[in-house]
């Protein structure tokens, strides 16, 4: 069975629809801003102000495990961010760890400390930090390596500038005095990684570390 179509009333008003239409949308348009199409707003990042950098003598013979009260036996001092909090410290029989926090923006500095028994002892431990770095080569863009040396406090770093918008942590080092002291420090903010809204942060805590290796000294 066929059916014929025949154009009806609708047909004939369609013309009037198209133009009521036009006419809506050129009054609305106008009304948002005199027919100027909108354009998206560049992305903006969070201000974080930054306090004026200060230092303190940290002595960790002075530190106790925050769970044990046991003391440190970590013999070695530094100078810390006043701004900065001793939020966390732990102590086993391999070494010892102590966090520095930044609470305004969920960062944090993890140390990890291993007393050496020789020179035989140093290349295990560098080995592990090694492992640690190259878990950041499938999400870095570059590995800057940075040599410090302070002989006259016996102290040798190893710092990594780690580059990349997604990496976890944007600097490592290892310190020693090549025999007794091993140290180990990384960046870590405690959120997803976008390190081109943090930078202003990650440039903060990385010159607060600089400053911890400059004044570290072993006992």
């Amino acid at each position: 069975m066929k059916y014929n179509i025949t154009p009806g009333w609708h047909r004939l008003r369609q013309p009037f629809f198209i133009l009521q239409s036009s006419i809506f949308v050129l009054l609305l348009l106008t009304a948002c801003g005199g027919g100027e199409v909108p354009q998206p707003k560049p992305k903006a990042y969070l201000r974080v102000d930054m306090p004026q950098q200060e230092y303190i003598v940290v002595d960790t013979v002075r530190l106790s495990d925050s769970a044990t009260n046991v003391s440190f036996p970590s013999p070695f001092l530094f100078e810390r961010n006043l701004h900065v909090l001793i939020s966390q410290a732990k102590y086993n029989a391999r070494g010892a760890a102590i966090e520095l926090c930044y609470p305004d923006w969920k960062g944090y500095v993890e140390l990890m400390y291993k007393p050496l028994a020789g020179r035989d002892d140093l290349q295990p431990q560098t080995d592990t930090a090694m492992r640690m770095l190259e878990y950041h080569y499938k999400v870095a863009s570059g590995i800057e390596e940075e040599l410090v040396q302070i002989p006259e406090n016996q102290v040798y770093a190893t710092v990594w500038h780690i580059n990349g918008r997604d990496v976890a942590t944007t600097y490592q080092f290892i310190a020693t005095d090549s025999s007794r002291h091993f140290l180990h420090g990384e960046i870590i903010i405690d959120q997803a990684p976008n390190n081109d809204s943090l930078a202003p942060m990650l440039d903060y805590m990385r010159a607060d570390v600089d400053h911890l290796i400059k004044t570290l000294r072993w006992r």
